[in-house]
């Protein structure tokens, strides 16, 4: 892996940043901030470099830090990460051009692959290809596609369940057939769907 492509953690634990740095060093070149203020002040551009954020920090969050990647620095890839609680807003954070969210603690494989799509949106743009559709959403039933979009507004399944009348346990038979049925393998990639930007690769 080329030691051009740079990571840009910031985390305000300190212990997460050493995680992943630790992790990380031996496929990229690993830069950390306990901040989002400190990773503005750095001064950092977009080639070759990706941002892995967490979405609560004191004083300004990672969805406030993505916002002003998005007007100061256009084309840097943001990775959201998140806790359970935080999906809503990780949601929002995806609809507003961050590659991914990653809900807390993540794998490895996850990890990687989030980082891969995000270095391949630095690439230069391959062919068009059919455009990604929700044509499969057709083939779901009705509560299905209530289901299905209240879950790519960020809900969560206990409130998915209360909107709904139903029982939590429901929810998430019904959320497992969705993601069977559409073809994808976790919540970010349903939202990813939903956007029309297709699934990773």
């Amino acid at each position: 892996m080329s030691t051009e492509r740079t990571v840009c953690v910031v985390d305000d634990d300190a212990d997460v940043r050493d995680s992943l740095a630790m992790l990380l060093s031996r496929r990229y070149r690993v830069l950390t901030f306990e901040s989002a203020h400190a990773f503005l002040a750095a001064g950092i551009t977009a080639h070759e470099t990706c941002v892995l954020a967490d979405i609560r920090m004191p004083e300004m969050d990672g969805l406030a830090l993505q916002r002003e990647i998005n007007r100061t620095i256009p084309g840097m890839p943001v990775i959201i990460m998140t806790g359970h609680g935080d999906v809503p807003m990780a949601v929002q954070a995806m609809k507003e051009g961050a590659v991914e969210f990653l809900e807390k603690p993540f794998e490895r494989t996850a990890l990687l692959g989030a980082l891969d799509n995000a270095f391949s949106r630095l690439a230069p743009a391959p062919a068009p290809a059919a455009a990604p559709d929700l044509a499969a959403r057709k083939a779901l039933t009705d509560r299905e596609k209530d289901v299905f979009d209240l879950l790519v507004e960020g809900h969560q399944n206990k409130v998915i369940a209360h909107k709904l009348g139903i029982s939590t346990r429901t929810v998430e038979v019904h959320r497992a057939r969705v993601m069977d049925k559409l073809g994808v393998r976790n919540l970010a990639d349903l939202v990813r769907l939903s956007l029309g930007r297709g699934t990773p690769r």
